[in-house]
């Protein structure tokens, strides 16, 4: 068996479904579990609709909720065979009929809770999966849908749920495993559920994570990843162009290029796939034939020193001084107990005697952060930062890396750096207005020739 999941550019239309269709077809013989993302950008869609409602404007959430729905059912009917088209005009309706109640109470009670929007977030999942299953018997394969909410079950911390891993993995090999030896599975990513039946998600771009742990509790042999570009490149194409691709990387080069914005993979994807040492591969649902890139267990040898250059955008520089910090005991803890306090995970820390610096991705919380770091120390917040990260199983060991980044960046103020955490990259902070010439100049100095056996 092996998962396949599908981004929402690789289902956005009837065409896109179709060219899926075929993909998954080709592979039928490997018994694919299929996990799909929402249908273009309709989970922001619907999260505007519910945003209308909570602000009063009811009649303009309403009216988005029509043209979501016809969006849907325009697409649907390219794809779905004559004797099907009952059935989809039955799952729209019961589905919109439910995004309406929903609308109607978040209109009511001017307010959209985190239990409600994932209620209403997973409605795209739970459309396109559905629309999706319907699409693939019009290609003629035997296909089943699995609501993901019956068998990937979370904790009730609603928009970041956590898996409960011992009880999805028994849901999976109950229901999905037996399904799977038998037909073509399509389930919905991102969407789970707590053990009382109440809808979660595992929070934006967790289809992702969806897949992987959907392979780890089947014990598939490989869970495949198509996206809309070629595997996991040197650079971003979006800040740079031109990057080669990487054909095989490890688990732990890959995670630490997700985290520092690869946005090609969710960060939290491999963590499942390590664990059951299951390779991912990264896949073009445009251009199939390309064979990506290969994400394994074991370190890839390469001659390179490094593999990818990764970088973070939105960055806020948070700097705390005080003179307590001298010698001080438990300073650092009071620190980091207000970042756990406003959920807000920390990227990159510095610190000297009596200072430290950090950054955060997620401002959602700053003031109230900036308060009460207030009460022990002098804060300071710089904003419009970006981090740029190296990556490679070779910057561990060899020497002059660091001589060759800062020559690479003449001209460029380095604001913060950071080497040796996990020995796999070396990371800095720069101001986000020079980040593209500081990609470029990285890439140059570090890509100038190719280990055949790695890139392409």
């Amino acid at each position: 068996m092996i998962v396949m999941k599908f981004g929402g550019s690789s289902v956005e239309s009837a065409t896109a479904i179709a060219r899926v269709a075929s993909i998954v077809k080709a592979r039928e013989d490997r018994r694919p579990v299929v996990v799909v993302s929402a249908m273009g950008k309709t989970t922001n869609r619907l999260l505007a609709i519910a945003k209308a409602a909570a602000e009063g404007e009811q009649g303009e959430a309403l009216r988005l909720l029509g043209e979501l729905k016809e969006y849907h059912r325009t697409e649907a009917l390219q794809i779905v065979r004559e004797q099907d088209r009952a059935e989809l005009a039955q799952l729209l309706d019961e589905h919109f009929t439910e995004l309406s109640l929903m609308v109607a109470e978040i209109a009511q009670v001017e307010e959209f809770s985190p239990r409600m929007v994932d209620a209403v977030s997973s409605m795209g999942e739970r459309l396109s999966s559905r629309i999706v299953t319907l699409g693939f018997r019009h290609a003629g394969m035997d296909t089943v849908h699995v609501d993901s909410r019956s068998v990937l079950i979370t904790d009730t911390r609603h928009t970041q749920a956590a898996p409960l891993f011992p009880r999805t993995y028994a849901r999976m090999q109950e229901v999905v495993a037996p399904l799977a030896a038998k037909q073509v599975v399509v389930m919905g990513g991102f969407i789970g559920s707590t053990q009382n039946g109440v809808t979660t998600t595992l929070g934006r771009g967790g289809s992702d994570y969806s897949a992987s742990i959907i392979g780890a509790g089947i014990g598939a042999e490989e869970i495949q990843i198509w996206t809309d570009v070629d595997g996991m490149l040197t650079c971003d194409p979006r800040i740079v162009p031109g990057g080669y691709r990487i054909k095989t990387i490890s688990f732990a080069e890959a995670a630490e290029l997700a985290y520092f914005g690869a946005k090609v993979l969710h960060p939290a994807t491999v963590l499942p796939a390590v664990e059951k040492n299951i390779p991912v591969l990264v896949l073009n649902s445009r251009n199939p034939e390309i064979s990506g890139t290969r994400i394994v267990k074991e370190t890839v040898p390469c001659r390179n020193v490094i593999k990818s250059i990764a970088c973070k955008t939105g960055i806020t520089v948070v700097k705390i001084q005080s003179l307590r910090m001298l010698m001080a005991h438990g300073f650092l803890h009071r620190i980091f107990e207000v970042f756990d306090r406003f959920h807000t995970p920390v990227d990159m820390v510095t610190t000297s005697e009596v200072s430290v610096s950090l950054t955060i991705d997620n401002d959602k919380n700053l003031d109230e952060i900036r308060d009460e770091l207030g009460r022990i120390a002098e804060v300071g917040v710089e904003t419009n930062r970006a981090i740029v990260c190296v990556v490679g199983e070779n910057v561990r060991g060899t020497p002059g890396i660091a001589a060759r980044i800062f020559r690479s960046l003449a001209g460029i103020n380095v604001l913060m750096v950071s080497q040796g955490a996990s020995q796999l990259n070396f990371s800095f902070v720069i101001d986000a207005t020079e980040l593209r010439p500081a990609v470029e100049s990285l890439h140059a100095e570090f890509f100038s020739t190719l280990d055949p056996e790695v890139f392409a």
